[in-house]
């Protein structure tokens, strides 16, 4: 069950990471639906814009896990952007802090985003979804640190760890 019924007037009042109106409530019913690919597309652009994130993306992070539970998902956007709206939450001062109506439930999708991911993580090959995994529960276990440097580590950056090997990606 939804945080908010579709219809409910909070989604008209929400900010985006640029800082202006966002509803992301047909992206969300549209990733719902199984239209992964605009759906994503369209969350990513607008709910975390170069650090910056607002309340549409702290009222999109309970929904984003639901439906993965719901659809159990493998995908790395689930996992990837619900950890970077934590890192942008936690490492950039001019977020604003979660909204008071919304922090039990966007503390509880945490919980169940952390438990989705150890699931999943075992059988998890790809290196995108692996990373996203590991910034998951980095930052569900309070590890604010790894979990920012998990996300933000381009593959490039990956391939210049010391001990990286070409069988360690794809």
């Amino acid at each position: 069950m939804s945080l908010l019924a579709w219809t409910d007037e909070r989604w008209y009042t929400l900010l985006s990471g640029y800082r202006d109106l966002y509803n992301p409530a047909d992206a969300l019913q549209a990733l719902e639906q199984g239209d992964f690919t605009l759906a994503w597309h369209e969350l990513w652009e607008n709910l975390h814009h170069r650090g910056d994130v607002d309340t549409a993306a702290y009222a999109a992070v309970p929904e984003i896990v639901r439906i993965a539970w719901q659809l159990k998902l493998k995908d790395w956007n689930a996992f990837a952007l619900v950890a970077a709206i934590e890192a942008a939450r936690l490492n950039n001062d001019r977020n604003p802090p979660i909204p008071e109506w919304l922090m039990d439930a966007y503390e509880r999708a945490w919980v169940d985003m952390a438990t989705l991911a150890l699931h999943i993580y075992p059988k998890a090959e790809d290196p995108a979804l692996v990373t996203s995994l590991l910034s998951v529960l980095a930052f569900a276990k309070g590890n604010r640190t790894i979990g920012t440097f998990a996300i933000d580590l381009t593959e490039e950056e990956q391939q210049a760890l010391p001990g990286w090997q070409a069988n360690d990606s794809p």
